[in-house]
This record gives C-alpha cells, sequence and structure tokens, in this order.
C-alpha cells in the first residue's frame, strides 16, 4: 500500500515536471519572439511593417504586406482543395467504407498524415509543377501549385478529426430519422453531420493552422517572390518562406524584422488556437 501511494507521488511529481517544462518551453519563445520582434517593428513602424508592399532588406525597407496576402491566400486554397475532400472521406469511412476497405485505407491515411513536409514539396515540385507548366502555363512554382500541396497535407488532419467527430454523433440520431422515412445517405448529410458540425469544424481550423505554418513545402513550390500575388500562377512568399530564406544571413534590423514577421505569425496562429478553444467549449456545453 505504502509502495503504491510512493510510486503515485513520484509519478505525480514527474507529470507536473513535464507540465511545467512544456509551459516553460513556450513561454521562453514567446518571451524571445516578442523581446526581438517588437523593438525591430517599432523601429521600422507597425503601419509602415504591417501594410508595406516593398522587402528590399538592402534599402532598409521592410514590408511584409505581400508575405501576408501570400500566406492568406494559399491557406485558402488548401481549404477549397483539402477540406471538402477530407469531409467527405471522413462521412464515406464512417458510414459508406465496408470494413474490409476500412482496414486498408486507414493505415494509408495515418502514414500520409507522417510524411515529412519536405516530402510533399519534392512531390509537388517534381509532378505538380511540370503539369501547371505544359498544361496552364507559366513556370509552375505559384500559388496554384503551393495551394494543391498545402490542400494535400492538410486532408489526413481533416479526416481524423472529422471522422472522430462523425463516430461520435449517437446511433440514435441516425435511426431516428431513419424511423421518419429518411434515407441513408439523407440521413447522414441532414442528421449526423449537423450533429458533428463543432467537430468537423475543429478539424478544418487544425488544417488550417498546419496550412499557415508550413514552410519547406511552400519553399519548393511556391516560386518566393516579395511581391503582391497578382493571379494564380504567380508566384508569391509566405510569412515562413520569408523567415527561412533570409535568416540563414540576416543581421541588425534585417533579423530583427525577420523576427518581427514571427511574431505576426504567431499572432496569426494564437488566434487560430483561441477560435479551435471557443469551439471546443461550445460543443461541451
Amino acid at each position: 500500500m505504502i509502495k503504491n501511494k510512493l510510486k503515485e507521488q513520484v509519478m505525480h511529481i514527474v507529470f507536473l515536471l513535464s507540465a511545467c517544462i512544456s509551459i516553460l518551453a513556450v513561454a521562453l519563445i514567446c518571451i524571445f519572439i516578442f523581446i526581438n520582434g517588437i523593438p525591430a517593428m517599432a523601429e521600422i513602424g507597425v503601419f509602415k511593417f504591417l501594410s508595406g508592399t516593398v522587402w528590399k532588406p538592402s534599402s532598409n525597407i521592410y514590408g511584409i504586406f505581400p508575405m501576408i496576402l501570400g500566406s492568406l491566400y494559399v491557406t485558402a486554397g488548401a481549404i477549397i482543395i483539402g477540406v471538402p475532400i477530407g469531409i467527405l472521406t471522413a462521412v464515406f469511412l464512417a458510414h459508406f467504407c465496408p470494413q474490409k476497405l476500412y482496414r486498408i485505407l486507414k493505415p494509408i491515411i495515418d502514414l500520409l498524415a507522417g510524411i515529412p513536409s519536405v516530402v510533399f514539396g519534392f512531390f509537388g515540385l517534381m509532378v505538380i509543377l511540370p503539369l501547371i507548366r505544359n498544361y496552364l502555363g507559366g513556370s509552375g512554382s505559384s500559388m496554384l501549385a503551393a495551394s494543391i500541396v498545402l490542400g494535400i497535407m492538410i486532408i489526413p488532419t481533416v479526416i481524423g478529426v472529422s471522422e472522430t467527430a462523425i463516430r461520435a454523433v449517437p446511433e440514435s440520431y441516425y435511426e431516428g430519422a431513419l424511423a421518419l422515412g429518411a434515407t441513408h445517405e439523407r440521413s447522414i448529410f441532414f442528421t449526423v453531420l449537423p450533429a458533428a458540425k463543432s467537430g468537423i469544424l475543429a478539424g478544418v481550423i487544425l488544417g488550417i493552422g498546419r496550412a499557415i505554418g508550413e514552410t519547406m513545402a511552400v519553399v519548393m513550390v511556391a516560386g518566393n517572390q516579395a511581391i503582391i500575388p497578382s493571379g494564380l500562377l504567380k508566384g508569391l512568399r509566405t510569412l515562413t518562406a520569408n523567415i527561412v530564406l533570409e535568416m540563414g544571413y540576416a543581421a541588425d534590423l534585417h533579423r530583427g524584422a525577420l523576427i518581427a514577421t514571427a511574431v505576426v505569425l504567431f499572432v496569426f496562429i494564437l488566434i487560430i488556437n483561441l477560435t479551435f478553444s471557443v469551439i471546443k467549449r461550445r460543443s461541451k456545453i
């Protein structure tokens, strides 16, 4: 009895230390980013930094508005491509897929979620870019290519969370709809899906978080031009790509501007996470 209590106390301390270390790590990252980024943003000018359309470090001109638009555009494109496919696939897996086929598809989807982003980028570089170049024109490195790659990347996240939410809906909802004369399809799309909308939306938000924070895959296919995007087949640069491309040789104000870019990206991610928390709270009510 005493040994069991001692073990419980030891594990309690271990779990508490692990939680504290995690919180401390996040806090240190936040402190570092804001301490180094806010002064640079203030020196450049907050409005000038956020709304400036020219990024030219050699002339001490730092405007990240093209990168903000680039991140928003490719994320929106990824949502348009990945979310419908992910939700419909989740519906198929939960209510239409035969058990034998499910045993094959589910591991494949889980494997897709674990593939490194650089592999997706290489796939985009070798397959998607030539297809766009040959059939739509341009160089291939474009907003469209980045959106397609990111759309493919967020599909496993949307599928996983959405399928869990759909399966969590009580069976009585589906059976009640059938009892009222609805078909199998109508029972699912007009009864089960509305009941699971909070969980599905949470999956979409998690997918958005991955899309807006992705770096390597976007760097490989987006063209990395620090200009306001002018079309689906034109190149662009995202906030994450801007940081990774120039941080290796940046110094002084240039380095501070890149860290300030990370501050803006951090705020975007924070808004997404807060939205996810609000949705979770509402779903529990």
